[in-house]
């Protein structure tokens, strides 16, 4: 296999926080080392601002790391946020969405796991894809 890709979404958080784009960056640039990945740039994060919806508005985020992506999209009017992390080798995805959720601080969190390239040629790689280097 290729890597987990785990989604998460996050019900009845603060608003406050998740209209916050400087608390949502702060997220993305640190969530990575957190779990042992490696950005290759910095965190890109804008607000997003429909002019036909007012309830539709809010933050998204993406950080490339080497591994692949994380990112976050909020809807503060909605209290909601969604959340993925595709990483194309094993980190402990229990941390990472405690950590998450402690950020977040979300009433309600559904989740799941992906599993990405099933068939994915991995030992054609010089590098292992199982967590270790």
């Amino acid at each position: 296999m290729l890597g987990p890709h785990v989604v998460l979404d996050f019900y009845g958080c603060p608003k406050e926080l998740l209209e916050d784009i400087n608390y949502i960056y702060e997220i993305l640039d640190k969530l990575p080392e957190g779990i042992g990945m490696h950005k290759i740039m910095p965190p890109y994060v804008m607000k997003y601002l429909p002019k036909d919806d007012p309830m539709d508005w809010g933050i998204s985020g993406v950080v490339l790391i080497a591994e692949s992506h994380i990112t976050i999209h909020t809807w503060p009017e909605l209290k909601y946020a969604s959340i993925d992390i595709f990483s194309c080798k094993a980190f402990d995805i229990e941390k990472a969405k405690k950590f998450l959720e402690g950020k977040f601080k979300p009433e309600k969190t559904e989740w799941e796991v992906l599993i990405r390239g099933k068939e994915f040629p991995s030992h054609l790689l010089k590098r292992g894809r199982n967590g270790t280097d």
